[in-house]
């Protein structure tokens, strides 16, 4: 066994290597925190009413579960000089930096293209937006998976190594969440690009188009720093079996459809939980600044004077409380490990983090329905007290610690539990994604419906999440395999799986 790990760690590349790769999450990231906490209000800027946002938002998913798996195949099978992993990761860099500015000049071409400045709905815009956003949650796709495929293949199957990835990656994913969000929350910062405030482009407009450029150069600068640095090997010959190319068969989709027969309980009750999760998740994620601005600070991105600004400010208070939240996951991340031990184990750690955002989402109402008390009685809208305030930036902030243990480990577990299908990394990612994107069309949906059922706003979404999320506590704490706090690093060892009881 020892011989074993020590040629294990020898073919392993240098830690430095994998911390290069690792940072071009920070510039995935910062771009996403961005769409999380400014897009939903900016396409409401954009004329589209609250109830239909959430359906902008089903080209996440849809990509993911299309685009994820096919290019994850395609990066385990090839024989490109650049590598396997960095074609791809060039190529989707690439196109989120011709997205996003598409994104951020919607409301310039729609308005050359013919949108009236004086009506609220502008289809030329939305169009132009829709096309944009769709192109950059394909390319977010194209980045993501081959990423952490990347990481796996310098961690060359050393678990020391792949724990080391994993924390590094949720690490930068919370520093791209930081600058993402403090990013969204400044409110002059479009004064360092003064060319980005034009007639079609308010205020709010210019700030999320500096954002973006900024998101641009972030992502770019490490992704060509991570591909120029970090050599990738090459391959003549495809990853893993090649028998089906052989017959003539399309292969990816059935080898998808093969690695899902092939899944053991251990990974169906992973992707389960783990389809839970992310339906308690999606909500906030999707509107938690539009909470911010609506419930919270009683504001309407629709209407002019007063309660107009009230909403901006509601939504730069939500995109501080965001950044108070990868604070906290930042440093949660790097202590996931060793919570897990404290606690007696992964499957234990993330049943508590989920009872935990089921009780930070239901407290969504208690903070709203405070909210509406305060402004019971005064004729002229203000925004909310201190102690309001300061309990929804608290929500922000302890979601983090629910957050950081579902960006590492349901991963973890996944390496862990499919280690016997004989996909390659790029596949396995895709399969263990369908899990996460599903549940995002789900509530992407029907939210916008169901909140309209009770009159609007986003408590209803909310409620459904912290249900979602109490059930997929009690199945990992029930139903949820243990593991050792310790597999061993070679490439042929079998990781000992004890059941649940």
């Amino acid at each position: 066994m020892e011989v074993e790990r020590a040629s294990s760690e020898s073919k392993a590349s240098p830690v430095r290597n994998i911390f290069l790769v690792a940072s071009i999450a920070a510039g995935i990231q910062f771009g996403w925190a961005l769409q999380l906490s400014l897009l939903t209000p900016y396409v409401q800027l954009l004329g589209i009413p609250h109830k239909w946002a959430a359906f902008i938002w089903l080209c996440g998913p849809i990509s993911g579960m299309l685009v994820q798996p096919l290019v994850g195949y395609y990066s385990d099978r090839s024989t490109s000089r650049f590598g396997r992993r960095r074609p791809f990761i060039a190529a989707g860099a690439a196109l989120v930096a011709a997205a996003v500015f598409l994104i951020g000049y919607a409301a310039d071409f729609g308005h050359l293209s013919g949108d009236s400045l004086n009506k609220p709905l502008k289809p030329r815009a939305i169009v132009v937006f829709v096309v944009g956003f769709w192109i950059l949650d394909v390319a977010n796709n194209m980045l993501q998976g081959p990423c952490r495929a990347f990481l796996a293949d310098l961690s060359a199957n050393d678990q020391k190594r792949m724990r080391i990835s994993n924390n590094l990656f949720s690490f930068f994913m919370a520093v791209g969440n930081v600058l993402g969000y403090t990013a969204g929350s400044l409110k002059k910062l479009y004064t360092i690009l003064p060319f980005t405030h034009t007639k079609a482009c308010d205020v709010y407009c210019a700030n999320l188009k500096t954002c973006f450029f900024i998101s641009i150069a972030l992502l770019l600068t490490l992704t060509t720093l991570a591909l120029t640095l970090v050599k990738e090997k090459t391959f003549s010959e495809p990853e893993g079996d090649s028998a089906e190319e052989e017959d003539g068969k399309v292969p990816c989709f059935g080898e998808i459809v093969g690695a899902f027969k092939e899944l053991k309980r251990p990974m169906w009750i992973l992707l389960l939980v783990t389809c839970f999760n992310w339906i308690a998740w999606f909500p906030f994620f999707l509107f938690d600044t539009d909470w911010t601005g609506r419930e919270v600070y009683g504001g309407d991105a629709a209407a002019k004077g007063k309660l107009e600004d009230l909403y901006n400010a509601g939504v730069r208070t939500g995109a501080l409380g965001l950044m108070l939240n990868s604070v906290v996951l930042a440093f949660t991340s790097l202590g996931v490990e060793h919570l897990a031990r404290g606690i007696g184990g992964v499957k234990r750690l993330w049943g508590i983090a989920n009872f935990l955002l089921a009780v930070c989402l239901a407290m969504t109402v208690l903070v709203t329905k405070l909210a509406e008390k305060a402004r019971n009685g005064h004729p002229v809208a203000m925004p909310p007290p201190g102690g309001i305030k300061a309990g929804a930036l608290a929500l922000f902030a302890v979601l983090g610690v629910p957050l950081a243990v579902t960006y590492s480990i349901p991963f973890a577990l996944a390496s862990i539990f499919s280690s016997t299908s004989g996909a390659g990394q790029g596949l396995s990612l895709g399969v263990l994604n369908l899990a996460i994107v599903i549940p995002q069309m789900l509530i992407s949906v029907t939210s916008g419906p169901w909140d309209s059922l009770f009159g609007g706003g986003n408590l209803p979404a909310f409620v459904v999440g912290a249900i979602a999320a109490a059930i997929s506590g009690i199945l990992a704490l029930t139903m949820l395999p243990s593991i050792p706090p310790d597999v061993p690093n070679s490439k042929n060892a079998r990781p000992v799986i004890t059941a649940s009881h």
